[in-house]
């Protein structure tokens, strides 16, 4: 099987917002680490962008203006002082008609790993799970020292690129720690048990979403009972395995619909189908639409 693509940043900004001045203000190794200021960027995106996913973290925070996304399979409205995060391997798209200000930072994980880090961050920062919650209103007080360390981080970034990890590796883990703070997790106080279960759950849903479609299969390779499973997720979640599973299933078809030429029938059965009637079923159910009327709004937009 052919696999979904996913973009790198000189893929993404090649087929998106191709500048060559926009490429002079990203530096180093685009792969682990870059900022720019969204006007600076969003000024070039000439056409709506499909969903996509990419490997690296990204987040939007704005100063000015207001900013739509879509990341899963949820719409997000961002504001003033607000900010959105898209966690590595999730499906995102928007269209080019938002004017706003801001900033816009992608990071590999091995961000926060590493001299000034650890692994355990990653597993603190819920925002940067794709079963947590992208957006993030923060207090006047938070929201001032986050624009504080944007600010620092950009400087650094461009007046010496990725030369200078021991500044830019700090101030990050920093900014995010205070976005952490003002973060409202979707289940304060829930168990450490539920939250590990959810997320491997999630991660493996990821990994397998082709060829395991049952909430039992899951459960057998966490080594749990279905019902464990459920009543975890659900508490974590607030939605059930089932659902996780087929949403992931239409997230993984709008990629192909997106950036492949291949007939629904080859679509379904990328996804897992054999009954392409079937597969169109669940599409339509969750995008009200057939995926054949899908890529056509994709081609005409």
């Amino acid at each position: 099987m052919n696999e979904i693509k996913v973009y790198d940043v000189h893929a993404f900004t090649s087929r998106f917002m191709p500048s060559r001045e926009l490429e002079t203000l990203l530096k180093g190794d685009l792969n682990k680490f870059l900022i720019c200021r969204v006007e600076d960027m969003y000024r070039h995106v000439k056409q709506a962008v499909p969903a996509s996913r990419s490997l690296m973290h990204a987040c939007l925070y704005l100063t000015e203006g207001s900013a739509s996304m879509k990341i899963g399979s949820e719409n997000y409205h961002l504001r003033k002082g607000e900010i959105l995060f898209v966690p590595a391997g999730q499906v995102f798209s928007f269209d080019a008609q938002d004017e706003n200000k801001g900033f816009f930072c992608k990071f590999h994980d091995d961000m926060l790993l590493g001299k000034y880090g650890n692994s355990e961050l990653l597993k603190e920062f819920e925002f940067l799970k794709v079963w947590g919650k992208p957006h993030v209103v923060l207090d006047e007080g938070t929201s001032r020292f986050v624009l504080q360390l944007f600010e620092r981080i950009l400087w650094e970034y461009m007046e010496h690129g990725l030369q200078h990890m021991n500044i830019l590796q700090p101030y990050l883990i920093a900014l995010l720690c205070e976005v952490g703070s003002g973060y409202q997790p979707l289940l304060p106080g829930a168990q450490t048990n539920a939250v590990n279960i959810t997320s491997r759950f999630r991660e493996l849903v990821a990994q397998n979403i082709r060829h395991r479609h049952m909430v039992s299969d899951y459960a057998a390779m966490l080594n749990i009972s279905p019902s464990h499973l459920n009543k975890s997720v659900r508490m974590i979640t607030r939605k059930a395995p089932t659902k996780w599973i087929d949403e992931t299933i239409v997230q993984e078809a709008k990629v192909l619909l997106s950036q492949s030429d291949f007939p629904i029938s080859e679509v379904a059965i990328q996804v897992g189908f054999e009954d392409q009637s079937y597969f169109t079923r669940l599409f339509k159910r969750y995008e009200g639409m057939t995926p054949t009327e899908f890529r056509r709004m994709i081609k005409m937009s």
